[in-house]
């Protein structure tokens, strides 16, 4: 059931990625210039389809951790409003407040993981991978914890709160943290593979792979002098940044041109999928 999921959420992620990505190579095709779609131009429609979903994400996280901070406040009684001076509307303030923290971060993580298997890490990336599919984990850590702490060594609470405020708190981290973590992440591997991206090349000297043949660190070496396979099989852990910078611009370039596409573009199904991937060392000076 799990690996059903996990590449059911390739497949999709990898067909609205096709989709972004075609609309750059329709227009380069209207120009006259090459209509393939590389695994540059791939991976950066990936970021693009995820961006919405991230900065969503980080907006709703942010507004959590600001309910906490007004739980905090309500708790040691920095600020009171009349229906808070007398229980029970001081103890309901700041479980109120609490409430609306533990949904928000959950929408939050819901939105960070759905963008996640839009633009999902490598797993070339062990600690990256496991961040980048964890980190709804880490902000329910940040919208919980610290009311904990400020609620066990409030001096002036009473041992009835303390306890009703950790217990409350607790059971959001909880839920917090199950709702933070991915239990099927879909890796930036199986995307391409889902694509049929997954064609690159590199040097057996190169430290990063390029997503240009006509790369200028490459463009020049010998066909006898680049290697081509799986990218799981060049042993690069990352993108040329000339290659990757210029994805984005091609890329930026299709969204600010709202021409509509023609009916022969639409209809254009040779468009050629080609990645050619890290092929060589580039110099200390490209990042």
């Amino acid at each position: 059931m799990a690996d059903n999921k996990k590449s059911s959420a390739a497949d999709e992620a990898a067909k609205k990625a096709l989709e972004t990505a075609r609309k750059t190579a329709a227009k380069k095709a209207t120009k006259g210039e090459s209509s393939r779609i590389t695994q540059e131009e791939f991976l950066a429609a990936t970021k693009k389809n995820a961006m919405p979903y991230r900065i969503a994400a980080i907006i709703l996280w942010l507004l959590a951790i600001g309910f906490e901070v007004m739980a905090i406040l309500m708790f040691t009684l920095k600020v009171q409003f009349s229906f808070t001076v007398e229980n029970p509307g001081w103890t309901i303030s700041w479980l109120v407040c609490l409430g609306l923290d533990l949904i928000l971060v959950v929408i939050g993580s819901l939105l960070w993981k759905k963008g996640n298997h839009l633009d999902p890490g490598s797993k070339k990336n062990k600690v990256g991978f496991w961040l980048r599919n964890n980190f709804g984990v880490i902000m329910a850590a940040l919208a919980f914890i610290p009311f904990i702490i400020f609620a066990l060594t409030d001096k002036k609470a009473s041992k009835q709160s303390k306890i009703i405020a950790v217990i409350a708190a607790a059971a959001a981290l909880l839920i917090g943290v199950l709702f933070g973590i991915d239990w099927n992440p879909v890796s930036q591997e199986e995307v391409l593979a889902s694509a049929g991206i997954d064609n690159v090349c590199w040097t057996d000297s190169g430290t990063v792979y390029h997503g240009y043949r006509d790369c200028r660190y490459i463009k020049d070496k010998p066909d006898t002098d680049v290697n081509t396979g799986n990218s799981a099989d060049s042993g690069k852990t990352r993108m040329c940044k000339i290659c990757e910078d210029h994805a984005e611009e091609v890329i930026a370039a299709g969204d600010a041109d709202k021409t509509d596409v023609t009916e022969a573009d639409k209809t254009n199904d040779d468009l050629v999928i080609e990645t050619l991937a890290d092929t060589e060392a580039e110099p200390d000076t490209a990042a």
